[in-house]
């Protein structure tokens, strides 16, 4: 008989428990098949930090040069309405590895309100609550087809010594930051490297040598280099813009009469642009740019608005820490060569979750049944799929416990326990300026009963 480790038996035999909770087609049981009998693409997702919805110029930004994104755009489809896990870093990572939205998944706050890990990477308690063994990844399912996996960047969804760390979830290769608060400077006295610190003396006592991350660029073209026979999985969360705001160089905005932190802000974009450039030339040198599918996102919307410099929350309402779109919808942008069409924009609507799924029946690979996403793998290619037909869900549990709900064009959002239901069309109110629950009592209904099971109980995060 074969002889399968804990983590495996868990993986195959997840069962439905959450069905009840989950979205359509959350419970997929049966294998699905290959995209075709061809090789199997090498994956690269990029994701930004607090990068807003419109501070790229394919999304409208006027004053921040992005050429080599707005290139990836160009060359593949850009998305308009899709969605990140959450509104704030760690469970917004969560969803994504994960497969399940903030009423599931292991991670759905920055910090616990009560329980978690105390004794941490920066030493001070901050109730941090990682991943568990239990708890399976998108590199896991990957690694189930032969993928090499790596990660470079912020990771947030576990601490030293625990079983959160990446090299415990499916990552084969690990170099970046455990603790988002540590990610909080660009010159850190220490990154890890697998489970293992790496000092830069350059970096101590106020010292300022070693920029983190040009360091996770070079990671991930080392990475990519390596692994260039394929199939390899590279997730970059990269760093920037999150604040503090450090960099080595303001060019090209050095000169503008902006205030100082929008100048930075502006050239970490524009840099972290320039790497994905070098990422995409090292594509193209290796003969392997045809067989890797690429994606661009941010983790949440932008920390600041920056409103009347560049906009960066674009036509939408709020920022990051709110459930309005400006807090959770994302730009997306994937390019796959004659797989995923060039030049085009769509409005097909998806989320975080829906990654673990969709790389799954790329790779040939059964998910979890316990998920909440669904493969939006036919949208990538181009094929017919309707995606809008479902409960999209989020939950916040800072300040007041906040949730937010999409389904078709409707958007429905509580901002406390004891408020009652908001209502947006979003194809008609984009800013989400104008409540209509008033006058669609059957779509509130509707939303209520969905919102009665659309979290299962956290001992993190009771209400």
């Amino acid at each position: 008989m074969e002889q399968l480790s804990r983590r495996e038996f868990l993986y195959r035999t997840a069962g439905c428990a959450a069905a009840a909770a989950m979205s359509l087609a959350g419970c997929e049981t049966k294998p699905v098949e290959k995209v075709s009998t061809q090789k199997l693409p090498n994956i690269i997702f990029i994701m930004a930090d607090d990068l807003g919805y419109g501070d790229l110029g394919c999304y409208g930004q006027k004053k921040i040069k992005t050429p080599n994104i707005d290139r990836l755009a160009a060359e593949g489809t850009r998305f308009t309405d899709c969605y990140a896990g959450s509104t704030v870093c760690a469970p917004s990572r969560s969803v994504l590895m994960t497969g399940q939205h903030t009423g599931h998944t292991r991670v759905r706050n920055n910090m616990g309100k009560v329980g978690g890990t105390l004794v941490l990477d920066n030493g001070s308690p901050q109730r941090r609550v990682p991943l568990e063994l239990q708890d399976i990844t998108v590199a896991e399912v990957l690694k189930q087809a032969g993928y090499a996996t790596g990660i470079t960047g912020k990771w947030g969804l576990g601490e030293p010594d625990n079983n959160g760390i990446p090299n415990k979830q499916g990552f084969d290769e690990w170099f970046g930051y455990l603790n988002q608060r540590r990610a909080h400077t660009y010159y850190p006295p220490y990154l890890w490297h697998n489970e293992q610190k790496q000092i830069f003396e350059g970096n101590a006592n106020g010292r300022r040598e070693k920029y983190s991350h040009d360091m996770f660029t070079d990671f991930a073209l080392d990475f990519i280099q390596r692994h260039s026979h394929g199939p390899f999985f590279l997730y970059l969360p990269y760093t920037i813009p999150h604040a503090l705001y450090e960099i080595p160089s303001t060019v090209p905005y050095t000169d503008k009469s902006w205030p100082a932190d929008a100048k930075v802000h502006a050239a970490m974009i524009t840099r972290m642009d320039t790497d994905i450039g070098r990422i995409m030339a090292l594509l193209k040198s290796l003969t392997i740019d045809n067989d890797t599918l690429v994606f661009f996102c941010s983790d949440n919307g932008a920390a600041k608005r920056w409103d009347g410099i560049f906009d960066s929350s674009g036509p939408l309402r709020g920022k990051k820490t709110d459930l309005f779109e400006g807090g959770i919808r994302t730009p997306m942008i994937a390019r796959w060569p004659g797989k995923v069409a060039a030049g085009q924009t769509s409005s097909a609507v998806w989320y975080f979750a829906d990654l673990m799924p969709t790389l799954a029946e790329l790779a040939g690979i059964r998910p979890p049944s316990s998920i909440d996403g669904i493969s939006v793998l036919p949208t990538l290619l181009g094929k017919p799929q309707r995606t809008d037909d479902r409960f999209l869900y989020w939950e916040f549990l800072t300040n007041n416990f906040q949730q937010a709900v999409r389904w078709r064009n409707y958007k429905a959002l509580r901002q406390a326990p004891d408020k009652p239901l908001e209502l947006y069309d979003l194809s008609k109110d984009i800013a989400e300026e104008h409540n209509i629950a008033a006058e669609n009592p059957d779509a509130i209904a509707r939303f209520e009963a969905y919102l009665k099971t659309a979290r299962t109980y956290s001992p993190n995060w009771s209400i």
